[in-house]
């Protein structure tokens, strides 16, 4: 299968996206909060990516309930190792602060339910490991509907569950949805779906006639219609917070579409090179956040902490940092690995 190094490419700015929304204060100015909406389109991406990749090798394998295995346990293995890391982080920190710390802990892991360690991937420290549970459900999903050759009925319905899932966002001025919606089903599916068609390049070789001009105009425009329907909801309309719109579908459609037909850039950047690591730079950069913050308090420095060149530097040192730390986790379980052959040779 031929490398898409655009992919990697977009990913670079899509996981420092991720940064800026987890470090800049969306509500300190008009220009933060924009550059908040701009960046929306990353977790969007990072589904229809996942989706695409899996299409592609469904598509090139002969046992795609094998490929379908290991994938399902690679991804939970990777869930499951990351949700402890940051379970014992949080046990950690309470051991540190709390003043009655056995209570403490009894309160901390009488709070998880059944739900949010096997579905939502909420409850601990490490708040974007949401994505991990909300992938797996959506591949399940998805490779039944692919079984049984329904995937484009599985893309109407997913769909239809996303813009519901509006009103439990960005549109509950409109009408306040009473479950979560930063799941699978309301927003890893569709995307995770909306990357798994992308992977059937027949049925978009008419958009390989729209130039990248064209695309570059169309990811512009609704670039421009996000952040401003972000603005509208949460500042005009008192919505409040949202984490994905209505504009969202067109921005990261066209994103993928144009990364689709210019497969090549990006190649040989170094940029790209750290594009490929950023579902590990999503998993740790929560801790780097944290430990940074814990310094500032330590360092009695909190109350500088909203100061723009501050997080300007603090998002340039965290993204480094957690692209260094989890290259360094690969070349030591590369190490394990070969050490684990020599053994057993």
């Amino acid at each position: 299968m031929e490398r898409n190094n655009a992919i990697d490419f977009i990913k670079f700015f899509a996981i420092f996206a991720v940064l800026v929304i987890h470090i800049f204060p969306r509500d300190n100015q008009i220009g933060l909060f924009i550059l908040d909406n701009f960046s929306r389109f990353a977790v969007p991406f990072f589904f229809t990516a996942s989706g695409y990749f899996f299409g592609k090798k469904i598509i090139h394998t002969k046992d795609s309930i094998d490929y379908f295995k290991r994938y399902i346990v690679r991804i939970t293995k990777l869930y499951v190792c990351w949700l402890f890391f940051y379970m014992m982080y949080d046990v950690l920190i309470i051991y540190k602060v709390a003043a009655d710390a056995p209570n403490e802990f009894e309160q901390y892991f009488n709070h998880f339910s059944f739900l949010d360690l096997i579905y939502y991937g909420r409850g601990t420290s490490g708040y974007q490991l949401w994505f991990l549970p909300a992938l797996i459900w959506s591949v399940i999903i998805l490779f039944g509907f692919f079984k049984f050759k329904k995937v484009r009925l599985l893309l109407i319905a997913s769909l239809i569950l996303n813009l519901i899932g509006l009103f439990g966002q960005s549109y509950s001025v409109f009408y306040d949805f009473p479950l979560s919606t930063r799941d699978a089903l309301f927003i890893g599916l569709f995307y995770t779906t909306l990357g798994f068609f992308f992977a059937f390049n027949k049925i978009f070789k008419k958009a390989k006639a729209i130039t990248a001009k064209t695309y570059l105009l169309l990811i512009f425009i609704f670039a421009a219609i996000q952040a401003a329907e972000g603005y509208l909801l949460d500042k005009v309309l008192s919505g409040g917070y949202g984490e994905y719109f209505l504009s969202t579908i067109f921005l990261t459609s066209f994103l993928f579409l144009f990364v689709l037909n210019n497969n090549t850039l990006g190649k040989g950047l170094f940029i790209t090179k750290i594009g490929g690591r950023a579902l590990g730079i999503y998993i740790v950069h929560v801790f780097f956040i944290n430990i940074f913050d814990i310094i500032l308090l330590e360092l009695d420095m909190d109350d500088i902490s909203d100061n723009l060149f501050l997080k300007l530097f603090k998002t340039l040192i965290i993204f480094t940092m957690s692209y260094i730390a989890y290259d360094l986790l690969q070349y030591l379980k590369r190490c394990l690995n070969r050490l684990r052959y020599v053994k057993t040779s």
